[in-house]
């Protein structure tokens, strides 16, 4: 099953949720109750993480946001750790 990624118009809130393709897309936020959009993105098939999955590394890939609260790698560890 693939996985698709929310956003939160109301809170803000990221979310990659796994749904059969014939599924309609989600419009609530479990959160707050607001109204979600489907995020399009371009995909890349499979992605191999480093750390054995343990949550090791950047947050950017897991929560949408640095550890200092950007939407992009600041290039200084630890957001700049795991380049690549």
């Amino acid at each position: 099953m693939p996985t698709y990624e929310y956003e939160c118009r109301s809170c803000g809130r990221r979310m990659e949720i796994r749904q059969s393709m014939a599924d309609a897309p989600l419009t609530e936020c479990a959160e707050c109750g607001g109204e979600i959009r489907r995020v399009i993105s371009g995909g890349s098939g499979f992605h191999l993480k480093e750390g054995g999955g343990r949550g090791e590394g950047c947050s950017l890939e897991r929560v949408g946001r640095t550890c200092c609260g950007r939407d992009e790698r600041c290039g200084k560890p630890p957001c700049g750790g795991n380049e690549g």
